[in-house]
């Protein structure tokens, strides 16, 4: 298909996003296509590993392709946004247990959806432009597609900075939370590809990994924890309130701009996450609660509206003050019944 480009080079199975038009955004059909791949590859004895990139200079992937969900459940069908949420899941689900190295090139925006597929592998490769986010708040959802996980086990509350603030990480600051493993600059990736296509084996990636510009994070970590070690997202914004610093007032202004029902819940989600019974697929299960939920009861509808649609950047977010009930918080998190979210292959 026209949007990606998949084939066995070498000893690799090579999966390209070919849609730098669009920032590479995942599309439905992109996500099935990914997920035959690795079904087929992963009883391939000739396929050592996986390597995974994207065309253009901009971005890997910078998200999921949300028009058709904007389309579908503004006419009231929600079936085919559950539909979506539940395949991509389980695709990522994939990536994350698969026995075979997963190796990642992220260059530029890597959101989203391309959290999803770029930072769940075994190897995952960041250089000077990668800027990883989960900016899903900002449109009324919560971070998904196994982003959660990885809140949930980054430093600290960085989780919860990242998960409800939608904050951008550079390539130090994507490596310190957990989202991405070796920092190589981007005129080595082409070269190292070719090697990992001949070999099979990606062990020559650490020789080539250097150290990264530092970024931001490691020096906010005290506040960041300070601030967003509270039980709800009333806690966190309780103690931003009452300091009148830098860090503070910045923090408020980006929560200001997010749905208060999805970072109250993105909070509840990665304290209920955090600990060690915590696995990619009750991370995932936890996150279709909400998304199954998203277009009937949350605002991903007006966030898409104001963001991308009618792009006024004037959302009429539900608890618009910020005071988001539990009861609230819970109706959208409460388990689905027959509907949740299972993993077994069809």
């Amino acid at each position: 298909m026209a949007d990606i480009d998949i084939r066995v080079t070498g000893r690799a199975g090579r999966i390209t996003l070919t849609r730098p038009q669009a920032l590479n955004a995942m599309s439905y059909d992109m996500c099935m296509a990914i997920d035959a791949a690795l079904r087929n590859w992963r009883e391939d004895d000739e396929v050592a590993l996986v390597i995974l990139d994207a065309e253009g200079d901009k971005a890997f992937c910078a998200g999921g392709d949300i028009a058709e969900l904007y389309d579908t459940g503004t006419r009231g069908d929600y079936g085919y946004g559950r539909t979506f949420w539940r395949d991509e899941y389980r695709m990522n689900a994939m990536i994350f247990e698969y026995p075979k190295p997963v190796v990642s090139f992220m260059q530029g925006f890597t959101m989203g959806g391309g959290v999803g597929i770029g930072c769940h592998g075994s190897h995952r490769v960041v250089g000077e432009s990668s800027k990883i986010a989960m900016p899903e708040c900002g449109i009324g959802l919560v971070p998904d597609v196994g982003g959660t996980l990885m809140l949930a086990l980054a430093p600290g509350r960085l989780g919860e900075y990242l998960g409800t603030t939608a904050g951008r990480m550079g390539p130090d600051d994507a490596i310190f939370a957990g989202f991405a493993d070796l920092y190589i600059p981007q005129g080595d990736w082409e070269g190292l590809i070719e090697m990992l296509e001949a070999s099979g084996d990606p062990a020559a990636l650490a020789t080539h990994a250097q150290t990264p510009p530092p970024g931001e994070l490691r020096a906010m970590q005290g506040e960041i924890d300070r601030h967003f070690g509270g039980e709800t997202l009333g806690d966190i914004l309780t103690s931003l309130r009452a300091d009148a610093g830098e860090f503070s007032e910045k923090t408020r202004a980006s929560l200001g701009r997010n749905s208060p029902l999805s970072m109250a819940c993105t909070v509840e989600m990665l304290h209920r996450l955090r600990g060690a019974t915590l696995t990619i697929r009750k991370a995932l299960e936890l996150e279709y609660r909400f998304t199954y939920r998203a277009m009937e009861k949350g605002d991903f509808l007006e966030g898409i509206r104001a963001q991308i649609i009618d792009k006024d950047r004037n959302p009429r977010w539900q608890y618009a003050d910020l005071t988001v009930p539990a009861v609230a918080v819970s109706a959208m998190l409460q388990p689905l019944g027959a509907e949740a979210l299972t993993f077994e292959e069809e």
